[in-house]
């Protein structure tokens, strides 16, 4: 890998990626299509527009650890979602090899990617500023997803992580012997952990575990036209409901926010059984992870949060520690 090409900028990156992306669409037969990108933050998502006018979206991973089992597991989930009633999404296409996944290498990095072009999502994306309505159709298709997936089944060439551990499988940035904190951000940090692991075991042990979307929020999320569409499965895995609620409800800022997706949810069926103290531990889970992903991560722009990420990550773990787990 090119350490040196991570160190160019944002722009130079995308520059280098958009033309990987013209490399993969040609496996679609998509040529002569107008391609631009419209994301680029973990992976590199482009929008694809062809002359008569069809529209696509190809996400590249650009960090993805991903393997190429975990990338099938992610087609197949989506498929079966796509089939519930209720619940829409972008579904993925096939390339000219009759396979949803494309490889390229990209020279410049010294990565192999792997890219899924997907059918085009009209509408806006949700963001951080959801309303009741949004919220509540949220919770009631995050609750249909949870009860048609409890008998998913993957077949023997996919293969999807179980989130089981606080970091869901990814590399240790905070307590390998990689970490850059200080003596009292480590101690701090473990000692949270160990408290998270402590509640996710208990959790894991009173719950079968089933495929999750594992990042259901506002920006993997659609509206158009009164109708929510959910999108970017890529961190779908193993796990239990209590997880996927916990990410949604991170992400918001009101408890009238967090009422409004409990209350969609119970509109299909009752809520996972959790402790407030759970719910708090998953909560403090998925920012640790976020912390963990501006240590490692090489895009340019994330990293420059990491500094007042991090100071109010400690904010938190304190806060945690000593029981005020608002």
């Amino acid at each position: 890998m090119s350490t040196d090409f991570f160190d160019s900028t944002s722009e130079q990156q995308i520059e280098s990626f958009t033309k990987s992306a013209r490399e993969m669409l040609a496996g679609y037969g998509l040529n002569e299509v107008e391609v631009k990108c419209i994301n680029y933050e973990f992976n590199a998502t482009f929008s694809v527009v062809t002359g008569s006018g069809d529209k696509y979206a190809l996400r590249i991973n650009v960090n993805s650890t991903r393997t190429l089992g975990n990338i099938q597991g992610e087609i197949e989930f989506v498929n079966f979602v796509s089939r519930i009633p209720g619940i829409k999404v972008a579904r993925p296409v096939a390339n000219s090899q009759d396979s949803y996944i494309s490889s390229i290498v990209h020279p410049e990095s010294g990565r192999t990617l792997h890219g899924i072009l997907y059918t085009w999502l009209e509408g806006e994306e949700i963001g951080d500023e959801p309303t009741h309505e949004q919220l509540v159709r949220l919770g009631a298709a995050m609750a249909r997803m949870h009860q048609s997936s409890r008998e998913f089944k993957l077949s023997e060439k996919a293969e999807l992580p179980t989130f089981s551990d606080w970091l869901w499988g990814t590399e240790d940035f905070l307590l390998s012997s990689k970490s850059l904190l200080t003596k009292e951000q480590f101690t701090a940090i473990k000692s949270a952990i160990e408290v998270i692991e402590a509640d996710t075991h208990n959790l894991f042990a009173a719950n079968p575990t089933q495929v999750i979307h594992g990042d259901l929020h506002g920006w993997n999320l659609m509206w158009h036209e009164g109708e929510l569409f959910i999108f970017d499965f890529d961190d779908c895995g193993y796990g239990i409901p209590h997880q996927d609620l916990a990410i949604t409800l991170y992400y918001l800022d009101t408890p009238e926010q967090d009422a409004a997706v409990l209350e969609g949810y119970r509109t299909v069926c009752e809520l996972p059984t959790y402790t407030k103290a759970q719910m708090d531990s998953l909560l403090l889970q998925r920012r640790l992870v976020l912390l963990n992903y501006l240590y490692e991560t090489k895009n340019p722009e994330h990293k420059e949060m990491l500094p007042a990420y991090l100071e109010k990550s400690m904010e938190r773990v304190s806060g945690f520690l000593t029981g005020v787990r608002g």
